[in-house]
């Protein structure tokens, strides 16, 4: 074979195996909807567990976690890397950080009850989403 004739097969080679590599979907923790999405839901569990006042909307909570799902797997995502994602005791690690990146932002210490209520019942009058995950009793 020739030599030009071995460099345009490597070349259509190489082409053909770029619109995979291009592709590639990035880890789930990295797709910001779906780890916002899960962000928002975890902040709202901590909310409606820590403060008396305020509950959760479960039926709201487990449809939008449905809807997180089913656009995962639109993105091309398994269920086994869906439930690796969700299952991962260092993405939880992230996720608490993120969040408490989060509350630290809105100038709230994560141990602190009251201001976290208070953030709460913002969310709610907002109408964030965290905050259409939660009501007040």
């Amino acid at each position: 074979m020739s030599k030009l004739r071995t460099t345009v097969l490597a070349a259509t080679l190489g082409l053909a195996a770029l619109p995979g590599a291009v592709m590639a979907k990035p880890p789930l923790g990295e797709v910001r909807e779906i780890h916002d999405g899960l962000m928002a839901v975890g902040i709202a569990d901590e909310i409606r567990n820590r403060c008396d006042n305020i509950g959760a909307r479960m039926l709201t909570a487990m449809g939008y976690l449905n809807t997180l799902k089913n656009r995962a797997r639109a993105l091309g995502y398994s269920d086994e890397e869906i439930e690796d994602y969700v299952t991962s005791k260092a993405e939880k690690k992230k996720m608490r950080a993120d969040g408490e990146a989060y509350l630290a932002a809105r100038g709230v210490s994560a141990k602190d009850t009251a201001a976290l209520c208070r953030v709460g019942r913002e969310e709610i009058a907002r109408g964030s989403a965290i905050g259409a995950l939660l009501r007040e009793k």
